[in-house]
């Protein structure tokens, strides 16, 4: 299988990854057929060894000395350092080797330095947040003033762009270590100690001695992946390491002409995951030149509205339709649910340590069994957040497919903290998973060649979409004296504009991106394309024209009015009802029948024309038929009293209809 990927023009390359299972194997040297279990134990043997191996690595580099030498970028003779980080760490000559008696070839040290490469290269960046954050100590860590916030912005590197609950958070988590340990903590490897090692492969450093992955002849829907597993936990010789061939379904979102790449595999439970990498062409995402853009604003029960905008050739901006929004009250109403329980668990876990450190061993089972539960509830959690988020993404991703969008404009609200709101919508506003949604929307419309750009959030949802005017919240459109947040009206004279408060923010957002597109840049951290300040010549122009409206139907009057009876049809009966229902569920019977009776009542059993008009079949006499006996029609006899009881004197007399 070739490597090159051709790139065609206004394509370019990316490199995505789909998630895959290992489910059957072969051991190529005895022919034996591995089940799903076989598998996971050989795999879990492999991880077992890599794992120690990147663990002693961690321990012995894991350093402000030995990470700023990493970070550096070159050797101790001046050279610059690979990128692969088993390179790099074999270039310094940091390497481990494994126990005494246990026999790995060098690419499972490879495997082992690549892994811990990566921990130690990623803790460069909370090495140096930590370091500004201590060096520039507030006097009250949880409230500092405006001097303290540009000392600790100098004193961070990028700060100047960092968002503000970045560095919350980090002061939090010193002031923690301060008040238990009575002093502040050196460096981030003492607040945090020494990052833990997954049981994980990384088969991308490795090379065809190892590894080797190729798609299937049969079809191109499957792909072989071959590597070296032990065939014991302690392997003693090279004979102890087999060839195993591990068939693997790739997903429908591989396409054909897609170059893969070795996997990363990851024990998850009694099944074996493969993160399978593959390099595809898709249409080129620009920072400018848009005319048709996506303003997505974010909201809580209404977790996002969106709407499309259209840059004309004049220079104005016009709304292409209502928008939409994307409800999951549901979805975040369980959310809800699961973190509650997630807190009551952890309170009573945080109870029963409390008791256990006095000398009560009787609780330690029930806190294991409490703390699995709580792992439960974690992972619940998590797996709700994540199909949440794409959900969400997949949706703002199809309208601006479907309104011809070539970039995508989101609020940036990293810095967003809520507070004044009361506790529980405080804390469900903080837990929002906008973060992960804005990864899935990069991922799923670079797909596209559509680029995803946030911009600032500064009043968005103040002022008028139309005029920049500030507006009047109100509870709902029909109480217009009531103080509320949901519905936005415009007062000024010549605008009067009014709408959902989210409909009028995307507007808002759409209209600033595009009129500051020519002011995107891409973030060097993240790789993102941000719009990082409003300027005010161009805010003076993020306004929306309003569409003249037009009557879809001709009114125009072209003869004589229609006549119209004077003896409409009663409310009660529009069309009349069948004579029995055919079912449970159907057409509703006459009058208040219920439709989950069987057998309905007796005024439901008759059968009744087109035309007619039901009278009654019981004994009761209605005021319409009171003058009857004059029409020569006999009244109805009365039926004989009841007498109830051995006694006539103190009888009962009942009367029935």
């Amino acid at each position: 299988m070739s490597r090159k990927l051709p790139i065609g023009k206004g394509k370019t390359p990316r490199t995505s990854c789909a998630r895959a299972l290992l489910r059957r194997a072969v051991d190529e040297k005895t022919g034996e057929r591995l089940s799903l279990s076989a598998v996971t134990l050989r795999v879990g043997w492999c991880a077992d060894l890599v794992s120690n191996l990147a663990a002693t690595l961690l321990a012995e580099h894991c350093n402000t000395g030995d990470v700023e030498v990493l970070a550096s970028g070159v050797d101790a003779g001046g050279r610059k350092l690979p990128s692969n980080a088993w390179m790099a760490l074999r270039r310094l000559g940091w390497s481990a080797a494994p126990p005494e008696g246990v026999k790995v070839n060098d690419r499972i040290v490879r495997m082992a330095q690549e892994q811990a490469g990566r921990a130690l290269r990623s803790a460069k960046w909370r090495a140096d947040l930590t370091a500004g954050v201590l060096a520039a100590w507030p006097i009250d860590p949880g409230k500092r003033t405006p001097r303290e916030w540009d000392a600790v912005r100098a004193a961070v590197p990028g700060g100047k762009y960092l968002p503000s609950s970045i560095i919350k958070a980090r002061t939090r988590q010193a002031a923690t270590y301060l008040k238990a340990n009575g002093r502040l903590p050196v460096d981030v490897f003492e607040l945090e100690g020494a990052p833990k090692v997954a049981r994980l492969l990384l088969l991308a450093a490795c090379d065809g001695q190892q590894a080797t992955i190729e798609r299937s002849e049969t079809g191109t829907g499957q792909a072989l992946l071959r590597l070296q597993l032990p065939t014991r936990p302690d392997p003693q010789a090279y004979r102890d390491w087999t060839w195993v061939a591990c068939p693997i379904v790739l997903p429908p979102t591989v396409p054909a002409s897609a170059v893969l790449h070795l996997p990363t595999l990851r024990l998850a439970g009694d099944s074996v995951r493969a993160d399978l990498a593959y390099t595809h062409a898709v249409p080129k995402a620009h920072r400018t030149g848009h005319a048709v853009a996506l303003g997505v604003d974010w909201g809580l029960n209404t977790l996002l509205s969106a709407g499309a905008v259209q840059l004309n050739g004049e220079g104005r901006i016009t709304a292409l339709g209502a928008g939409g929004q994307f409800r999951a009250a549901g979805v975040l109403a369980k959310q809800h649910r699961l973190r509650r329980l997630s807190e009551r668990l952890h309170t009573k876990a945080d109870q029963y340590e409390r008791l256990i450190a006095g000398h009560d061993d009787q609780l330690a089972p029930k806190l294991d069994v409490l703390r699995g539960e709580i792992q439960h509830v974690s992972q619940r959690r998590s797996s709700l957040n994540d199909a949440l988020a794409w959900a969400a993404a997949r949706w703002a991703v199809d309208q601006a497919i479907a309104a011809g969008a070539t970039v995508i404009y989101v609020e940036d609200l990293r810095s967003m903290e809520a507070g004044g709101m009361g506790r529980t919508l405080n804390t469900r506003l903080s837990q929002q998973v906008r973060g992960q949604i804005a990864d899935r929307m990069r991922h799923l419309a670079t797909e596209q060649g559509i680029a995803v750009v946030t911009v600032p959030a500064r009043n968005t949802s103040k002022l008028c979409p139309h005029c920049l005017t500030p507006l009047r919240h109100r509870k709902a459109p029909d109480r217009p004296t009531l103080a509320g947040w949901k519905w936005a009206i415009c007062p000024h004279q010549d605008c009067r504009w009014q709408g959902d408060r989210d409909h009028g923010a995307w507007r808002r957002i759409a209209a600033r991106g595009l009129a500051h597109q020519a002011t995107t840049v891409t973030d060097r951290t993240g790789g993102h394309m941000v719009i990082r300040t409003v300027l005010d010549n161009l805010e003076a122009n993020a306004v929306l024209t309003p569409t003249a409206k037009t009557s879809r139907k001709d009114r125009t009057k072209t003869g004589s009015t229609r006549r119209r009876s004077t003896r409409p049809a009663p409310r009660r009966r529009r069309a009349p009802s069948p004579a029995r229902p055919h079912g449970r569920a159907g057409q509703r019977p006459e009058g208040h029948a219920h439709t989950d009776r069987t057998r309905l009542p007796r005024a439901a059993h008759r059968h009744q024309g087109m035309n007619t008009v039901s009278t009654s079949t019981t004994g009761h006499r209605p005021p319409a038929t009171r003058g009857s006996t004059r029409r020569g029609i006999p009244p109805p006899r009365p039926r004989p009293p009841t007498t109830v009881g051995n006694d006539p004197g103190n009888s009962i007399r009942l009367r029935i209809a």
